[in-house]
Order: structure tokens, then C-alpha cells, then sequence
């Protein structure tokens, strides 16, 4: 049985994070969600191209591409907690952390794409490819500005700025990178896999 002593003694739950970053991912989201339904769209009406478009893209690449932003993910929560119980050098390696696996994305995306532009597989080639740079180069772009947050708020905490009752911008900063992950985590079946 719960009393009002229970509920006292519990701190007040709040929204992590600023809210302004809270309209910034929904309005992004909203942009990716267009995207995707657009490549949904055009993938049900050009069935056999997008099979056969898919069919020249490295699957394999694709789960290792999400396997290191999802690692990368999981090293900024961390991070998040450790600065929560007032360990924020701790939380300035795990961060670290998280940049080294998502810079290993942006090596394999890198390499992949220069691979496609090789094969002469670029925006021009057919409505897949057009939609495939489209969707993953603006996804790209999201992660090297994830890079940069991560970076600057892993300098933050080893400069002890954040701390239990002043972690809002690194909140703020960790929900981006989710933002970056649960996008990807949609994109690599719906580009990779999905027929």
C-alpha cells in the first residue's frame, strides 16, 4: 500500500532533456517519416525494381552499420546514468565510447558508398538509388552532428559540468543520438532487407 510519505520521498518525474530538443526530433522525425513513406510508396509501385535494386546493396554491411550505432547508442545511456549517480569522468569515456562506434558507421558508410558511385549505383541510376541516397545521405548527416554533440558533451564531462541535478543538455544531447539510432533501425529493413 502506497502512502503520500512514499510519494514524497520519490523525486518529481520529468520529460529528460530540453524541450526545444523534444520539438527538434519530432519535427525530424516528421521529415524521415515523409521519406520513408515515399520509398514505401514507390517501392509498392515498382515492385521488381526495388528487388533488383536491393539485390546490389551488401546486406551484411547494412547489420553492420546498425550494429555499431546501436553499440554506440547503448555507451551514450550509459553515460547518461553514470553522470546521474555523480560519476561524470566515468560518463566522459563511455561517451567516448559511443563517438569510436559510431565512427566505425561512418567508415562503412563511407566505404559503401564510394563502392556504389564505383559501380556507377548513384542518385541518377533508377528511383531506388535515387530514394536510397536520399534517405540514407540525410540519415548521414544526422550522424555527424550526433558526432559532434557526443564529442563536445564527453569534453563537458571530463570537465565535470554535468552532474545529478545538471544533466538537461546532456540528456538533451543522448535523445538526439536515439533519435539517430531509431531512424536507422527503421531505414536498414526498409533498404536493405524489406521486399
Amino acid at each position: 500500500m502506497s502512502t503520500s510519505l512514499d510519494a514524497a520521498a520519490r523525486p518529481p518525474r520529468h520529460l529528460p532533456g530540453d524541450l526545444a530538443m523534444w520539438f527538434f526530433i519530432l519535427a525530424e522525425l516528421t521529415v524521415f517519416a515523409l521519406l520513408i513513406l515515399t520509398f514505401a510508396v514507390a517501392q509498392a509501385l515498382q515492385p521488381q525494381l526495388f528487388h533488383d535494386s536491393r539485390q546490389l546493396l551488401d546486406s551484411s554491411t547494412g547489420l553492420a552499420l546498425t550494429l555499431s550505432l546501436l553499440t554506440s547508442g547503448l555507451f551514450a545511456a550509459l553515460a547518461q546514468e553514470q553522470v546521474r549517480q555523480a560519476r561524470a569522468r566515468r560518463g566522459a569515456w563511455l561517451l567516448l565510447a559511443a563517438v569510436l562506434s559510431a565512427s566505425v558507421y561512418v567508415l562503412l558508410k563511407l566505404g559503401e558508398y564510394s563502392h556504389l558511385i564505383d559501380a556507377g549505383l548513384g542518385m541518377e541510376r533508377n528511383t531506388f538509388f535515387t530514394l536510397y541516397w536520399i534517405l540514407t545521405g540525410f540519415h548521414f548527416v544526422h550522424v555527424l552532428l550526433g558526432l559532434l554533440i557526443l564529442g563536445w558533451l564527453a569534453k563537458r564531462c571530463r570537465q565535470s559540468v554535468y552532474g545529478p541535478g545538471n544533466c538537461s543538455a546532456l540528456e538533451s544531447g543522448v535523445l538526439y543520438w536515439h533519435m539517430v539510432d531509431l531512424v536507422w533501425v527503421l531505414l536498414f529493413p526498409l533498404v536493405y532487407v524489406l521486399n
